[in-house]
């Protein structure tokens, strides 16, 4: 599931009822202007992670020693955007579209990446049901009449069970917060449309974006009150610089998903991923499907996560990455709803046998059935020197006690963790937001926090860029911060570079705001994560400078196992 879309509707449900409230919720403090997660705290009282300053008294003159290819485990992402293109990995093993598995490494044609989701026959998964569903509707034939004695179940059907019956609690209720969501939305749901139609006529253009309604002045009645509708949605979700194509498909998908929320108690999940894959599923060898459209039914989520992590800060358009030397590996495996287990597993080998020394992994869900397979990728990771950073979720949850997947603990044991893997929530450029108030949170389980609110970066469109909130924002941030050592740093291990993270991160004294999910519950960054502090790149890189590295070399790095290279 990816999670910045909910952040934001949940504002829309808020201030859809009052224009002028939306006005406000545009006005943006100089603390949120483009870029601030880059900026000093020191020097600017914004809460960045120091990028700027670090690039300016560190890094001038100094060259970088080695590229550092980062896996975007995601939507897909927008190939063709000026700020991505120049910074996409090249497979140099492949030839381009000629049909063959060049490399023999399984995948046929992939350049920049590969795509779990997709058919051979070059359909794409695009939307999909949520795993609780999933869940439910398995065991629903066993234990759905409701006459089972649990104590009379032992081993794993006491476990299937149980299992059964936390994905029907959830399920329920979540069909009734949906359903309040669904009666807020339909009536905006069914207007928007046909605005848009009448918009896109009277200003001669398919894609607009907020700013531009704003600008443009239109003199008949039904044109007036259609710039009404956009105008106020664009405002009040703070995405005057998105365009409407995606802003709509937003909306659209979360609508979609809150009415399969409430319609999944009575009804049987579609096999999405089923019927358009065609792998055998129960089969983790089974790893070679897929196709290679990295851009797939909407890459506006993976655009987004990967430039932040290295949007090129060379060709003085749009914006710049936190990483200057790196490589964007594109892995498709996240659908408009619950990522499915085995795609992640096959995704974490795919980067890791082709080379990423860091994935970013922004998602997550409630359940994961088969968690076993996604703990080997990892651990395979890890002996590979891989780092694994996750975006801890948006749902204002304690992930200390709550479940939240994939998680960094092996086989649900809470003290065996992966050395590899770094949790991030997400913070904000104030006192007074510290923790964002959508943001998981975990004294054990959140390693560091870092800027995830009004973060700007790229979108689909070529050239298009707009702000997105969630933790999957923080999670790149601290990606890009990875790649960044380690391009100057190759020699550390990807436990070293989690280390200094961790050790660097800028820890504020103040107490002064809100606990994630809560009004006025006021805590503090050590109570919310294993650190308290937000990361730094100013002093990640001097501590970065002073450590001496001991990673081994990643020769032979491809898992052989089950090697069946198809042609």
């Amino acid at each position: 599931m990816k999670h910045t879309k909910l952040f934001s509707f949940v504002l829309v449900l808020i201030s859809s009822y009052s224009f002028v409230e939306a006005q406000s919720l545009n006005e943006k403090p100089d603390a949120y202007k483009k870029g601030w997660h880059l900026e000093d705290h020191q020097s600017s009282g914004i809460y960045g992670i120091s990028a700027e300053r670090a690039y300016q008294e560190l890094l001038t003159g100094k060259s970088p020693k080695k590229k550092v290819i980062v896996a975007v485990i995601d939507s897909g992402i927008d190939t063709a955007h000026e700020d991505l293109k120049p910074m996409l990995w090249l497979n140099k093993k492949e030839i381009p579209g000629n049909g063959i598995d060049d490399d023999k490494n399984g995948y046929i044609d992939d350049i920049h990446g590969w795509n779990f989701i997709g058919g051979k026959d070059g359909k794409n998964v695009g939307k999909d049901s949520y795993e609780a569903v999933r869940v439910y509707y398995k065991f629903k034939p066993e234990f759905g009449n409701g006459q089972v004695d649990e104590n009379s179940l032992s081993g794993e059907k006491k476990m299937q069970y149980q299992l059964f019956t936390k994905a029907k609690n959830q399920i329920e209720a979540q069909a009734k917060e949906a359903g309040m969501y669904v009666m807020i939305l339909k009536d905006l749901v069914a207007k928007i449309p046909s605005a848009d139609s009448i918009l896109k006529s009277s200003m001669g253009k398919e894609r607009y974006t907020g700013d531009e309604l704003q600008d443009f002045k239109p003199s008949e009645a039904s044109v007036i009150k259609a710039k009404s509708v956009l105008l106020g949605f664009f405002q009040q979700t703070r995405q005057m610089e998105n365009t409407n194509v995606s802003l709509i498909a937003d909306l659209i998908s979360f609508y979609e998903g809150e009415k399969s929320k409430v319609e999944a108690i009575e009804k049987e999940p579609t096999r999405y991923r089923q019927d358009v894959v065609k792998d055998n599923y129960n089969d983790i060898n089974d790893r070679f499907y897929g196709n290679n459209d990295l851009m797939g039914t909407d890459p506006s989520h993976g655009t987004h996560v990967a430039g932040i992590i290295g949007a090129s800060r060379e060709n003085k358009v749009g914006i710049k990455g936190v990483a200057n030397h790196v490589e964007i590996m594109t892995i498709r495996a996240v659908p408009d709803g619950d990522e499915h287990d085995k795609d992640i597993a096959n995704a974490i080998r795919y980067a890791v046998d082709n080379g990423a020394l860091v994935v970013n992994m922004s998602f997550g869900k409630s359940f994961s059935p088969e968690k076993k397979w996604v703990d080997e990728a990892v651990q395979y990771a890890a002996s590979k020197g891989v780092l694994l950073v996750h975006a801890a979720g948006n749902d204002a949850k304690n992930i200390d006690t709550q479940d939240n997947f994939p998680s960094r603990n092996f086989e649900n044991d809470t003290l065996k963790v992966f050395t590899n893997w770094i949790n991030v929530g997400a913070s904000g450029a104030t006192e007074t937001d510290l923790a964002a108030s959508f943001s998981n949170y975990g004294k054990r389980e959140v390693n560091v926090f870092a800027p995830g609110v009004k973060i700007y970066s790229s979108i689909p469109g070529g050239n298009t860029y707009g702000e997105k909130d969630g933790t999957s924002m923080a999670s790149p941030v601290v990606a890009g911060l990875a790649a960044l050592i380690l391009s100057y740093y190759p020699d550390l291990s990807a436990e070293q570079v989690k280390d200094i993270i961790e050790r660097s991160a800028n820890k504020p004294s103040t107490a002064n705001f809100a606990k994630p999910g809560t009004d006025d519950e006021k805590t503090s960054l050590d109570q919310l994560s294993i650190t308290g502090g937000i990361v730094n790149a100013l002093d990640a890189l001097k501590l970065a400078s002073t450590t001496k590295g001991i990673r081994k070399s990643q020769e032979g790095n491809t898992d052989k196992s089950n090697k069946k290279a198809k042609k």
